[in-house]
C-alpha cells in the first residue's frame, strides 16, 4: 500500500533474534501510520496487566505515513510502550534529524520485547539487526552515549544514509519513573518514562541506519504542496513568532492570562518573569534559531550561556516547559540557572516537567516538616543536587525516582500533589484555561497539554477560557485533527498549517486513501477508543481517574478556580461526542 512499507520489525532481545512480519492493509486504513499502528500493536502484543519494567512489555517505534517525505514536519517519531510512571498507555515523540535515520530502515514499526543479559546497543538495518556487547557504556550520560553509539556501531560509506541513535541515560537505567529518550543530544522523547522501559531491558542505544523511501501515491502533489507552503512560509505570523523566540514566548502570554503555574501549582502570577522569559533569554544569552529537518519554524533555541558562574554552557533550549517547571513551580529567578538545571536533567536523562515538578513537591515538603532536608524556593543548587540524587536513587532522591503517587503518599501530601494519573500537568493553569482541565483528565497518558494543544484556542480567543457549553466540542475537533498528525506523524507546531482540509491532501497524496473530514475523523475515534480500551484494561476506572487533583479545585488568588461540577459537565460532553457511555467506557 502505497505511503507504507508494509513491514514490522520484531526483536527480541532476551533470543536475540528477530523477525519481519507484514501489515494488513486493512489495519493500515483502518488506524493508518504511527499512533494508530503503534497502538494496534501494543494492545495486541503486550500482556494485559503487564508490569512496564518486565521483558513482556513491548517497546515500539514508529514512523508514519509522511515519514521520510518533503512535508514540512515531517521529521518525527513516536515511541509507545506501557508507562512506568503511570501504569496506562505512553506515547511521546521527538525531532530533530534521527527521524529519518529510522524511517530509513523501511519499517511502519519496529517492536522491542525481552531482555538482555547483559548491556548493550542494538544497529537495526532494513534486512538485519545486529547485537552488540556495550557494558562499557552502561553508567555514560546521553551526550557520551550518543557519540560513542554512533562511531562504533554506525556505518560509513555510501551503502547507507547516516545513521542516527537514540539513546538513555544512568536515570533510566537506575529505573527513574521518568527516564526518557533521547537524540540528536538535546532532542527527547519525553514524558512518561519510554526512556525506563528501555533501560529496564538493558539496552542503551539503538543506531538506525538505511536506503528505504516509502512509495508516495503522487509524489508530484507531495512536492507541489511543500513548495506552496515553503512559499508562504516566510509570512506566516506563527512561523514567525517560533523563529524569533521559539516557545519561551509563552512565558509571558501565561502569566499576563494569570495562567503559569507559580510556587507549587499555589499562584498563576510569576513575580520575576522579566528574568525567566524570551526577553531575559535573548538578551543575557547568545542564542539561535535551530531546526529539525523539513521544518521552517525553526522553533529550537541554541542557547550559549554569556555570564555567570556557567558562562560557556551551551545545549538546545530551554523550553517553556523547562522553565514553568524550574522557573515557576520552584521559584527559580534566573534564566542561566534554569539553563543549568535543564541541562543536568538532559544529561541525566529525565523529564524536566516531572523533574520539576517533583522538586517543587519536595520544596513544599520540607516546608511543612514532611522530610529532613534543606531546600527551599529559588535554591538552584538545592535542588541541582536533588536531580543527582533521583538519577541515583539516593535518600530523598529515591522516593522521588518512584514518581509523584509514591512520594505524595510517603510523606502525606495527597491533598497536595497536583497530577493526573500519576503524570504531573505541563505550564497551563486549567483553573484559568477551563478546557485545559478537560485535556488533563482525559488525556490517553495522563496529564498532558500535547493531544490537543487546547491552550491555543483558549489563548488566542477562538473560545472564552471560562467557557464550559460547547467547550468539549471544539476540544474534540482539536484532538481529533491532531490525533491524525500522530498517525502520519506530523510536528504539532504545524497546527495551524494543516487544518482538515490539507490533510486530506497530505494522505491523499501520500497513500492514495480517499478521506474526507469525517472519514478521517472515524479514523481518530477509532484510534482513541482502542487507547481507551487499551487503559481500562490496564485499570483505568473514568469515575475515579478521569479527574483533576483536588489542589486545582482550591481557587487561585484572583479567585479563579476550575469547579468539579464544571468538569463533570464537559465530561459527558466529551464522552457523549466519543460515542462512549456516561461512565466514560466505550460502547459495546
Amino acid at each position: 500500500m502505497n505511503g507504507f512499507y508494509g513491514r514490522i520489525l520484531k526483536i527480541d532481545l532476551s533470543r536475540k533474534s528477530f523477525a519481519v512480519d507484514p501489515v494488513d492493509d486493512h489495519v493500515l486504513q483502518t488506524y493508518l501510520g504511527g499512533k494508530g499502528l503503534a497502538s494496534h500493536l501494543l494492545f495486541t502484543l503486550n500482556p494485559p496487566h503487564v508490569d512496564a519494567t518486565t521483558p513482556e512489555n513491548c517497546l515500539i517505534f514508529a514512523t508514519g505515513p509522511v515519514g521520510g517525505s518533503p512535508v514540512w514536519g515531517s521529521s518525527r517519531y513516536g515511541v509507545f510502550t506501557k508507562s512506568p510512571l503511570t501504569g496506562i498507555y505512553l506515547e511521546s515523540y521527538s525531532g530533530g534529524k534521527v527521524p529519518e535515520a529510522i524511517d530509513a530502515t523501511g519499517f511502519d514499526a519496529v517492536v522491542i520485547s525481552g531482555q538482555l543479559t547483559e548491556p548493550g546497543v542494538l544497529s537495526i538495518h532494513p534486512d538485519e539487526v545486529l547485537f552488540h556487547d556495550a557494558a562499557d557504556l552502561w553508567g555514560q550520560e546521553t551526550f557520551a552515549t550518543e557519540d560513542a553509539a554512533l562511531e562504533r556501531f554506525g556505518i560509513s560509506g555510501d551503502a547507507y544514509k547516516k545513521p542516527g541513535a537514540v539513546v538513555i541515560g544512568p536515570a533510566s537505567e537506575n529505573g527513574v519513573q521518568f527516564g526518557i529518550l533521547a537524540n540528536d543530544y538535546w532532542r527527547c522523547a519525553g514524558r512518561g518514562g519510554a526512556g525506563t522501559v528501555m533501560g529496564s531491558k538493558r539496552l542503551k542505544a539503538i543506531v538506525f541506519q538505511g536506503d528505504r523511501k516509502r512509495k508516495l501515491f503522487d509524489a508530484e502533489a507531495v512536492s507541489r504542496m511543500t513548495k506552496e507552503m515553503g512559499k508562504s512560509a516566510k509570512d506566516n505570523p506563527a512561523a514567525q513568532a517560533y523563529r524569533s523566540m521559539g516557545t519561551t514566548m509563552m512565558v509571558d502570554l501565561l502569566n499576563s492570562a494569570g495562567a503559569f503555574p507559580t510556587r507549587y501549582w499555589s499562584q498563576g502570577i510569576c513575580d520575576h518573569r522579566d528574568q525567566i522569559n524570551a526577553d531575559a533569554l535573548h538578551r543575557r544569552c547568545s542564542v539561535k534559531p535551530h531546526a529539525c529537518l523539513k521544518c521552517f519554524m525553526a522553533c529550537g533555541r541554541m542557547t550559549t550561556l554569556k555570564q555567570g558562574r556557567h558562562a560557556g554552557l551551551t545545549l538546545e533550549g530551554p523550553e517553556y516547559e523547562t522553565i514553568y517547571a524550574f522557573g515557576g513551580l520552584c521559584m527559580i529567578d534566573s534564566i542561566e540557572e534554569i539553563v543549568f538545571l535543564n541541562d543536568i536533567c538532559d544529561r541525566l536523562g529525565m523529564d524536566t516537567i516531572t523533574a520539576g515538578n517533583l522538586c517543587g513537591l519536595a520544596i513544599e515538603a520540607g516546608r511543612r516538616g514532611r522530610i529532613d532536608m534543606r531546600i527551599d524556593y529559588g535554591d538552584t543548587d538545592a535542588i541541582a543536587g536533588l536531580l543527582h540524587a533521583i538519577a541515583r536513587r539516593e535518600g530523598i532522591g529515591h522516593v522521588l525516582a518512584c514518581g509523584i503517587r509514591h512520594a505524595a503518599a510517603a510523606w502525606g501530601l495527597e491533598d497536595v500533589a497536583v497530577h493526573v494519573n500519576g503524570m504531573e500537568p505541563p505550564g497551563y493553569d486549567p483553573r484559568v484555561l477551563k478546557g485545559m482541565g478537560l485535556s488533563y483528565a482525559t488525556s490517553d497518558r495522563g496529564a498532558c497539554h500535547l493531544r490537543a494543544t487546547f491552550y491555543k484556542p483558549e489563548l488566542s480567543g477562538m473560545i472564552a477560557p471560562d467557557q464550559i457549553q460547547g467547550k468539549a466540542e471544539m476540544f474534540t475537533d482539536f484532538e481529533d485533527r491532531l490525533t491524525l498528525f500522530d498517525c502520519l506523524i506530523l510536528c504539532r507546531f504545524y497546527r495551524d498549517q494543516y487544518g482538515w482540509d490539507a490533510l486530506e491532501k497530505i494522505v491523499r497524496a501520500t497513500t492514495g486513501l480517499e478521506m474526507g473530514k469525517k472519514a478521517l475523523q472515524r479514523v481518530a475515534g477509532s484510534v482513541s477508543t482502542l487507547v481507551r480500551r487499551f487503559n481500562l484494561r490496564e485499570g483505568l476506572a473514568p469515575k475515579d481517574d478521569d479527574r483533576l487533583p483536588p489542589r486545582l479545585h482550591q481557587p487561585l488568588e484572583t479567585g479563579q478556580v476550575i469547579t468539579e461540577e464544571e468538569l463533570d459537565r464537559m465530561l459527558q460532553d466529551y464522552y457523549r461526542l466519543r460515542g462512549w457511555q456516561e461512565t466514560g467506557l466505550p460502547a459495546d
